[in-house]
């Protein structure tokens, strides 16, 4: 009974992949430790932004310092779920001080989640135009291109995020979404030849099995909980895992699945996370198909 919310989430899951991938009579649960999920708010980020926001109302700040702090409650009311809030401050930031590349950054992501994909692009260049070694910019353009229907183009941009990072399991799995866009065998040849560079030790690893056909569902889901150690890993790992599972159903043309992946990433509140960023989008861009 001290299971909750998404550890029961978890288990239900996981014995509708056991249906779909295995004859086992029984799944077992992928929980054997009392966490309480979704995740709640972190009370210091709060405390942070009343300080924020008390030094704020200061009058011997200057414009550079002022647009820092608007910048980092910004941030804050991000990683809180509080988008408006936030997009106000980095908008207020960027007006204090223009050449600050990490608030386009985010300005790119929002306008990205809203698909306003043509302003979300100019944000990133900007980005990219103020520090050309900002990496998660290319990271976040590609993903809006890769949403804004133009692959090739995102493709390049997660090459060059991946050139970067070679050993990074994600940036692997995010240059195959955009290729299999394209040519899907292409693609997983060259998830292959790129997971060669990878740490097989890493959790994230599995993500890649599962896309290479290595790893079944039903085992991918019932490792989830290896090595955590606490409830903010296991809700990060839970959205994550659950993402890019949906991702996987939705190219196969499972989408009641995918939306039921997609909602769970949601329900584990992790909001800084780009996986719990796009699956809202995603959603939302299902619910557009099908409207129409």
């Amino acid at each position: 009974m001290i299971l909750k919310h998404l550890a029961l989430a978890s288990f239900a899951i996981l014995s509708l992949s056991a249906c779909q991938t295995t004859t086992e009579s029984e799944p077992t649960p992928i929980v054997n430790v009392p966490f309480i999920a979704p995740l709640a708010s972190d009370f210091r980020s709060e405390i942070a932004i009343a300080r924020y926001s008390e030094l704020l109302n200061r009058a011997d700040l200057s414009e550079e310092q002022q647009a820092k702090l608007y910048y980092d409650r910004g941030v804050l009311f991000d990683s809180l779920g509080m988008t408006t809030l936030s997009r106000i401050d980095f908008n207020r930031a960027v007006k204090l001080k223009p050449d600050l590349a990490e608030v386009y950054n985010f300005l790119g992501i929002q306008h990205t989640l809203m698909q306003q994909f043509e302003k979300a692009y100019e944000f990133f260049d900007s980005a990219l135009e103020l520090d050309e070694e900002h990496e998660y910019a290319y990271l976040n353009r590609g993903i809006a291109l890769y949403y804004g229907d133009r692959p090739s183009l995102a493709k390049n941009d997660f090459d060059e995020f991946l050139a970067r990072s070679p050993n990074d399991p994600y940036r692997v799995l995010w240059v195959y979404l955009a290729s299999a866009q394209e040519d899907k065998v292409a693609a997983i040849e060259s998830l292959k030849t790129n997971a060669t560079a990878l740490d097989e030790s890493q959790w994230a690893y599995q993500l890649i099995s599962l896309y290479t056909g290595d790893m079944t569902e039903h085992a991918f889901l019932s490792g989830i909980s290896d090595g955590v150690r606490t409830e903010q890993e296991y809700a990060q790992r839970l959205c994550e895992a659950y993402f890019y599972l949906a991702k996987m159903h939705q190219a196969a043309g499972e989408l009641y699945l995918a939306s039921d992946y997609f909602r769970l990433a949601l329900a584990t509140n992790v909001h800084e996370f780009i996986e719990y960023k796009y699956a809202r989008l995603e959603l939302e861009l299902m619910e557009g198909v099908d409207a129409s």
